[in-house]
């Protein structure tokens, strides 16, 4: 079976819903028009990553520039039921392009105020497959983000080939990676903001753990980019702060080869050709949930409910 799948390393339009959904359907234009698969945009591409909180004091309790901020970030996301949501679905309808897309996933109904790092999935065929939330934020991405939970933590067929993926440092989860391996993954998606060296290690490990391709998509931003009525834009630039991501997206083979080597500052769709017969040819050494799995010994439960206050409350 074969499948092209390709990175699209490229910048948000940050802050801007809209125009960094239709950036994205342009993007699956683009793949349609080079005869892509499956596209992968970074993570929290809609409608940006939140990087000043690493760059300012964002635990100020009560800084009304870090409420701002918020709020705009909060305005700027999208929520999983939403048109925007819709129209990338039908797009990817329209171009025969499944999709895998980071994105700001603003809760709804009563938990309208909360955010979560989400992944979005779409096949060209069957629509929209189902929203991933970051398990856990990763250290001051907690003062934005809420913890997400099992309820879309499963592989799915695409064009013939289980797909999963996961954001960011959650990758690094041992349990969260094997729960993807025990749907029978055989392509591997990670989504990272930016700069391949968050990313270095865990991209080769997973193809080599799972015996499965690993692709890791990362994304551009430099300060240009950034609205000129953002909070804490001028005092960014007054610190030295440019280049806030730089891309490095990559693609390793089942048996830890490194097909494709991160190109930082390149724009554009990384594409490549996979080959899942390659999958089984490096599992006759090592099927981590197969002949190389002790059920006997180990066991892994995952709970799949999504609460919200409501349920809780009852």
């Amino acid at each position: 079976m074969l499948l092209k799948i390709a990175a699209a390393q490229i910048r948000p339009v940050w802050l801007d819903k809209r125009a960094t959904v239709a950036k994205v359907i342009d993007t699956i234009k683009l793949a349609a028009a080079e005869r892509i698969d499956l596209l992968a945009f970074p993570e929290a591409f809609v409608s940006g990553y939140p990087f000043w909180l690493c760059r300012t004091n964002a635990a100020a309790f009560g800084d009304p520039k870090q409420s701002e901020a918020y709020a705009r970030f909060l305005d700027a996301s999208m929520e999983a039921d939403s048109e925007e949501v819709k129209e990338i679905v039908q797009a990817a309808r329209d171009y025969r392009v499944s999709v895998f897309l980071g994105f700001n996933e603003r809760g709804n109904g009563i938990g309208q105020g909360t955010l979560y790092c989400s992944l979005l999935k779409v096949d060209c065929n069957q629509g929209l497959l189902g929203v991933h939330r970051k398990l856990m934020p990763t250290h001051d991405e907690r003062l934005c983000w809420g913890a997400g939970d099992a309820h879309e933590l499963r592989t799915h067929r695409i064009s013939g080939v289980q797909v999963g993926g996961l954001c960011c440092w959650e990758n690094w989860m041992p349990m969260a990676r094997f729960a993807l391996y025990c749907g029978g993954e055989e392509l591997h998606i990670s989504l990272w903001p930016g700069n391949a060296v968050v990313a270095e290690g865990i991209v080769s490990a997973t193809a080599r753990e799972g015996r499965v391709w690993s692709l890791s998509v990362h994304g551009l931003l430099s300060m240009s980019d950034i609205p000129d009525d953002f909070p804490f834009k001028s005092e960014l630039i007054a610190e030295g702060h440019d280049v806030i991501f730089n891309g490095g997206s990559s693609l390793v083979a089942p048996d830890g080869t490194v097909v494709i080597q991160p190109s930082p500052g390149v724009e554009g769709l990384i594409s490549h050709t996979i080959d899942v017969k390659k999958v089984y040819e490096n599992r006759q050494l090592f099927d981590v949930t197969g002949h190389y799995y002790r059920p006997d010994i180990f066991d892994l439960h995952i709970r799949g409910d999504r609460f919200d206050a409501a349920k809780l409350w009852r």
